[in-house]
């Protein structure tokens, strides 16, 4: 099982990339997907999930408008589109998987990919 992040890299201020979660030895069936960050000196934030099952998404505050998440299922593979990139979007970037819960939309998560470094410069 495993889950591979692609897509990082270096980018201008205003720019656009397109990050992409995956999954091998598992389907994404019945699984939420999450994407997450991790700066220097910051905690772990969650940036968008999406719940396989019934499609519903979710954003944080500073990502709507501007990240879209998305699935391919031929591919098995969940992609972070991300435009009008800010500074503040450096991090490491991480994805997830996991079987939602009852209560919640997405999470918990049991898988973890590595991270993809995404690099926005003013």
């Amino acid at each position: 099982v495993q889950l591979q992040a692609s897509g990082g890299g270096l980018v201008q201020a205003g720019g656009s990339l397109r990050l992409s979660c995956a999954a091998s030895g598992f389907s994404f069936d019945g699984h939420a997907i999450g994407w997450f960050r991790q700066s220097p000196g910051k905690e772990r934030e969650g940036v968008s999930c999406l719940n396989y099952s019934d499609g519903r998404t979710f954003y944080v505050d500073s990502a709507k408008g501007r990240f879209t998440i998305s699935a391919d299922n031929a591919k098995n593979t969940v992609y972070l589109q991300m435009s009008s990139l800010k500074s503040e979007d450096t991090a490491v970037y991480f994805c997830a998987a996991g079987i939602p819960d009852r209560t919640a939309m997405c999470g918990p998560y049991t898988y973890w990919g590595q991270g993809t470094l995404v690099t926005v410069s003013s």
